[in-house]
C-alpha cells in the first residue's frame, strides 16, 4: 500500500515545480514509509511514497514504460489479487517484466487493454497513469472503494491524491468549506455522500469509476456497480458458494512478502477470517498465526449491554485464541492516550471522523505496526450481510432515510439556528437519501418486502460501508500498515446482494446464512454469538474528560464552534443524564461521550486546518 499524488497543467511548465511536488509528495509519508519518488515532464508530475509489500527490492514508483507507443508513468496504492493469473496472461500475449511486483502487472495491463483493463482486476487499489504521447491522464478506483482517491481541477490545472492533505498542499487549492460541506460534515457524517470531498475544492473518484484528463477536459465512467439478478441457488447451495468465495478470497489476500496478522475480536466475522487464515498457514507450513485485539483499561467494569453491544469480547477471544492456537497480542489503552488520540486522528482523517473509534483504531494500528506490515479485518461482512440491528427494525425498514440519521431533527438542532436554516439540514439528509435510493437496481418482479431489503442492502453497501472503509486505510495507513478486507471481495458482495432475505437470514438469525457457511470452520458457540461491534470505552473517565474539554472549547469566544452549534443546548446536554449514557441517543451512531469528543475534532479540524467557511 502506498500514497500518491500527482498534477497535471496546460499552462505552467512543471519541471520547475518539482519543489509544489515534493510538498504534495511530503504529507503522504505515512502513508509510505519505506520510500518516495517523483517525476515530472512539462505537464504532468507525479509523486508516489511506498509501502513495501510486495517485491520489496523492486518496484520503485513513479513506474516509468517506454514503448513503441511512448512513454509511460503510473503511481498506484492497493494490491492485486489476481497478480498472477494476469502476468501469466500478459506473458501469453508477449509482454516481458523486469519485476515480481503488482504495480508493473498493472501498467503492463493497461498497454494491453488500456482503459478496460480495470474490468479484469480483482483488488483494492486507486492508481494514475500518464500517457506522454497522448498527453491525458488515466485514474481508477477500486469497485468497492478500499483504497481513497481526490481530485480537484481549475482552469487548464487538475490534480488528485490519496487524501485530501496532499491536495491541500497544492498553492492553488484552499481549506474552504461550504454549505454542502458543512451539511456533510454535521448532518450526513459519518456516512459522507460518495464523490463528496467535503472541502469545496475536492471531489472524490466514487467507487467503481475511473477518470480521464486530457486538454478536452475531464470526463469520468462508471465501470462496475452492484446489479439485481434473480438468484436461483437454494440455501445450502448458496451456503456452499459463499464458502467458496470466502475460502477463494482469503487464500488471495493471504500473498505478502512481509509478515501477515489478523485482528481478532472474538466475533463471527474476525473468526472465520482468523480460522481460514490458520488452515492457510498449516497448509503451507507457514507458522504460527499472530492475532490482535484491542479494549480499555476497567472496561470489565463498566460494560453495559444494549442492542448495538450486546456483549462483551474478551472472554470470546480467548475462545478463539485456544481454539485455533495462535500468538495473541493483547493491546489495551487508557483515557489519557484515547483522549489524546482524538486529535491525531483528525490529521490522518483530514476530517471529524468517528472519534473514539477512529482514535482508538489509530492506537491500535500503531502497536500491531511494530509486528506486522499486514493485516486482515472483518470489515464490510455486516453491511454485505445485513448483519446490524436496523436489518431488522421496522422503524428504521420504514423511516423514509438512512438509518443511522433517523435523528436527524436531533442534530438540526444542535446547530445555530440561522446556520441549520442555511444548510436546509434535514432537507439536504432527505435528498440525498433520495438520491441513493433512485441509484438502487430494480429486480422485476421482486415484491415490496424483498425491495425493501434490497434498498436496505444497498444503503449499507454503497453509503455506510465507504465510511468504514475509509476509517479503517486513513487510520491504519496513518501507520503505516495495510489492512486488507476480504468481506469486500466484489465477486462475493454482488453474489450476496442478490441473495433473498429469507436465505440471508437463514435459521432466522442475523447472518444467518454465513453462519450456515462457517459451519465446521469455527466452534458452534462462536458461530452463533450475537453480533458486537468494534470495542469502545465504557469508563466514565473518558466521559468526563471530553465533556469537559468540549465546554472548555465553548468557553473560549475564539473557537470556530462558535460559528455553528447551539452553545446552549450543548450545554444543557453536557448537564443532562442523556450524557452520561453510552447508549446511541444522538442518532444511531452517537452516544453523548461521541458527541462531546466530536465537538473537540471539529474545534482541532478547523483551527489546525485554518478552514475558511464560505457562505
Amino acid at each position: 500500500m502506498c500514497g500518491i499524488t500527482g498534477w497535471i497543467d496546460w499552462n505552467r511548465d512543471l519541471t520547475q515545480c518539482s519543489g509544489v511536488v515534493e510538498q504534495m509528495t511530503a504529507t503522504l509519508s505515512s502513508r509510505g514509509p519505506d520510500a518516495k519518488g517523483t517525476w515530472l515532464t512539462s505537464s504532468c508530475a507525479l509523486g508516489h511514497r511506498r509501502l513495501s509489500v510486495i517485491d520489496p527490492a523492486n518496484g520503485a514508483q513513479p513506474m516509468i514504460r517506454h514503448t513503441e507507443q511512448g512513454v509511460f508513468a503510473i503511481v498506484y496504492n492497493g494490491e492485486l489479487y489476481n497478480m498472477m493469473e494476469l502476468r501469466t496472461e500478459l506473458i501469453s500475449r508477449g509482454h516481458s517484466f523486469v519485476t515480481q511486483c503488482d504495480t508493473e502487472v498493472l501498467l503492463v495491463a493497461y498497454l494491453e487493454w488500456k482503459e478496460a483493463c480495470v474490468e479484469r482486476f480483482n483488488g483494492i487499489f486507486s492508481f494514475a497513469i500518464w500517457d506522454e504521447s497522448e498527453r491525458h491522464l488515466f485514474m481508477a478506483r477500486d469497485r468497492l472503494g478500499v483504497k481513497p482517491l481526490f481530485y480537484s481541477q481549475g482552469e487548464g490545472w487538475f490534480a488528485f491524491g490519496s487524501e485530501p492533505k496532499s491536495l491541500l498542499a497544492h498553492p492553488d487549492i484552499e481549506p474552504v468549506i461550504g454549505l454542502e460541506g458543512a451539511a456533510e460534515i454535521w448532518m450526513i457524517g459519518p456516512a459522507r455522500t460518495p464523490g463528496h470531498g467535503v472541502y469545496q475544492a475536492l471531489s472524490e473518484l466514487r467507487p467503481g469509476h475511473t477518470l480521464k484528463y486530457s486538454p478536452d477536459g475531464l470526463r469520468i465512467h462508471c465501470y462496475w456497480k452492484l446489479e439485481s439478478i434473480p438468484h436461483e441457488e437454494d440455501a445450502e447451495q448458496t451456503a456452499r458458494h459463499v464458502r467458496e468465495l470466502l475460502e477463494d478470497t482469503v487464500e488471495r489476500q493471504l500473498i505478502s512478502d512481509v509478515p501477515v496478522c489478523t485482528l481478532l475480536s472474538g466475533g463471527l466475522d474476525s473468526s472465520a477470517l482468523t480460522a481460514l487464515t490458520v488452515q492457510h498457514y498449516e497448509r503451507h507450513k507457514l507458522g504460527q498465526v499472530h492475532t490482535y485485539s484491542v479494549d480499555y483499561v476497567d472496561n470489565d467494569l463498566y460494560f453495559q449491554s444494549h442492542a448495538f453491544q450486546p456483549n462483551a469480547d474478551e472472554p470470546w477471544i480467548y475462545r478463539m485464541v485456544e481454539e485455533l492456537g495462535t500468538t495473541h497480542h493483547w493491546i489495551k489503552f487508557d483515557t489519557p492516550e484515547l483522549v489524546a488520540s482524538l486529535e491525531q486522528a483528525v490529521k490522518v482523517r483530514d476530517l471529524p471522523g468517528m472519534t473514539d473509534i477512529d482514535g482508538s483504531l489509530l492506537l491500535f494500528c500503531k502497536e500491531i505496526k511494530q509486528g506486522a506490515t499486514v493485516a486482515l479485518s472483518g470489515e464490510a461482512a455486516d453491511e454485505v450481510f445485513g448483519g446490524y440491528p436496523w436489518f431488522h427494525r421496522e422503524d428504521a425498514l420504514n423511516a423514509g432515510t438512512f438509518p443511522w440519521a433517523l435523528a436527524t431533527p436531533l442534530r438540526s438542532s444542535l446547530l445555530k439556528p440561522e446556520v441549520a436554516s442555511l444548510l436546509h439540514a434535514e432537507q439536504y439528509v432527505a435528498d440525498r437519501y433520495a438520491d441513493a435510493v433512485r441509484e438502487v437496481p430494480v429486480l422485476p418482479g421482486e415484491d415490496a418486502q424483498a425491495a425493501k431489503m434490497r434498498v436496505m442492502s444497498y444503503l449499507n453497501i454503497t453509503r455506510f460501508m465507504p465510511t468504514l472503509l475509509d476509517r479503517k486505510d486513513r487510520m491504519s495507513m496513518g501507520v503505516g500498515l495495510e489492512v486488507r478486507v476480504p468481506y469486500t471481495d466484489h465477486r462475493l458482495v454482488q453474489y450476496v446482494f442478490n441473495i433473498p432475505w429469507s436465505i440471508k437470514t437463514y435459521g432466522g438469525r442475523e447472518k444467518g446464512l454465513l453462519r450456515k457457511a462457517l459451519e465446521g470452520v469455527l466452534p458452534e458457540d462462536v458461530l452463533y454469538r450475537k453480533k458486537s461491534p468494534y470495542p469502545k470505552t465504557h469508563n466514565p473517565n473518558y466521559l468526563n474528560t471530553v465533556r469537559r474539554l468540549a465546554l472548555e472549547r465553548l468557553d473560549d469566544t475564539s473557537s470556530p464552534l462558535h460559528q455553528f452549534v447551539n452553545v446552549e443546548r450543548i450545554r444543557s446536554i453536557a448537564a443532562s443524564e442523556e450524557a452520561s449514557s453510552n447508549f446511541p441517543w444522538f442518532g444511531q451512531l452517537m452516544s453523548g461521550p461521541q458527541l462531546f469528543a466530536y465537538l473537540l475534532q471539529m474545534d482541532t479540524w478547523l483551527r489546525e486546518y485554518r478552514i475558511r467557511v464560505a457562505w
